[in-house]
């Protein structure tokens, strides 16, 4: 994978059909000789993330799954090269599909030639795992094999900003976040395609986990008092919401904040993975994370100063009590969580387990219930004071 210091430098069109065509050619050359061809794929798993706190986000180390011709592995190998050509044509004529609709470009081939029903697909999770497996070999972005993600960026408000799309036909499109009153901005699959223009100075950005949160703030005024930027997460953040922060850290510079539940889960699936990628994404990090977010709270210390409702964690609920041993094998095998340089956020995890506890972002309401404007005045606080981490 083509890099500069830790970030990946994206493949032209022309490349992935090269690539594409190169496998291909091997593979046949190795039958003509009368040799097992071999696939290999980046192992995208936790045993083989490397993470560096300079470059920020989890990159994948030297491990390998391979795939070496026989009875077994076939039919894995025959489908990787039949979806494998679909993509590719895609490439060539610009068309453009989610993993949905090729799962039933498979079914239409099948349905129509008898000689390929052997390759055919039981659900979507067997075709997804198929592309996920080719663009692991590719060491591409499914992006850049013209497979769209169905998800869409986090539901985005702010009274100073502007965005430019270039659209799939090289058109542009501009929208004037100002513009949409108390509706959202949700920026679609490739945020890599958008520019980011600030009508005047915006003094931070916040990314909250609970959209229904966001929309609260948005409602009372948050982004008519301060010069922001607000987006709903909606709980584990998307490609799409990765990417979509990832490109207001790098072409806004401002500082990025975290607002979300104190609790394992969130430490782990959704802050960290926002921060610093996932371990099933080690070829997509450095686009799709953004090692600048500071996670804002809830911080263990804010439920003593301000009092706030907090909750035993039920270890009888299997959900919880799954958390728990993530965190738990978090803490011993995590390169993140166990690289110096993230010891306070490292220190919230272990706190979480020790104490089992857990507090929601909404509880600040609890602070003054008369107030609507609570919430937002503790937001404010802490980030004027530095309190976060």
């Amino acid at each position: 994978m083509a890099r500069v210091e830790g970030k990946r430098i994206a493949k032209k069109d022309t490349e992935i059909i090269s690539l594409g065509k190169d496998l291909c050619e091997k593979m046949l050359g190795e039958l003509e000789r009368a040799q097992r061809p071999i696939l290999r794929a980046t192992k995208c798993a936790l045993d083989n993330s490397i993470y560096n706190a300079k470059i920020g986000f989890l990159t994948p180390g030297d491990k390998k799954v391979s795939s070496e011709l026989n009875v077994s592995s076939v039919k894995k190998m025959t489908r990787a090269i039949f979806m494998l050509e679909i993509l590719l044509r895609n490439v060539e004529i610009s068309n453009i599909n989610t993993k949905r609709e090729l799962y039933y470009v498979v079914k239409g081939y099948v349905k129509h030639e008898a000689k390929l029903r052997p390759l055919d697909f039981t659900d979507q999770s067997e075709s997804d795992s198929v592309i996920d497996f080719i663009c692991e070999m590719m060491e591409a972005y499914r992006e850049e094999l013209n497979c769209v993600a169905d998800d869409r960026g986090g539901q985005t408000y702010s009274k100073n900003l502007i965005v430019t799309e270039k659209e799939f036909d090289g058109n542009e499109a501009v929208v004037d976040l100002s513009l949409l009153g108390t509706a959202p901005y949700q920026p679609r699959n490739r945020p890599q395609n958008l520019v980011l223009q600030a009508k005047k100075k915006i003094d931070f950005c916040i990314i909250i986990e609970s959209q229904g949160t966001a929309n609260t703030l948005v409602a009372n005024g948050f982004t008519k008092r301060h010069n922001c930027i607000l987006i709903g997460s909606q709980g584990v953040p998307s490609n799409a919401v990765r990417a979509w922060v990832k490109r207001i850290q790098d072409q806004l510079s401002v500082p990025l904040f975290f607002f979300g539940d104190l609790d394992a889960y969130t430490m782990q699936n959704i802050f960290r993975t926002l921060k610093a990628g996932s371990a099933a994404s080690l070829i997509r990090n450095s686009e799709f994370c953004a090692p600048d977010v500071k996670f804002l709270g809830v911080l263990p210390e804010d439920i003593k100063k301000y009092d706030l409702v907090d909750y035993a964690v039920k270890e009888n609920d299997p959900a919880e009590a799954r958390s728990l041993k993530k965190a738990r094998d978090a803490l011993s095998n995590d390169p993140f969580f166990k690289d110096k340089k993230n010891k306070e956020l490292t220190g919230i995890l272990d706190w979480l387990v020790k104490n089992k506890r857990r507090c929601e972002q909404q509880s600040f309401i609890s602070v003054d219930p008369r107030d609507p404007q609570m919430m937002e005045k503790i937001i404010i606080d802490k980030i004027k004071r530095g309190n976060y981490i």
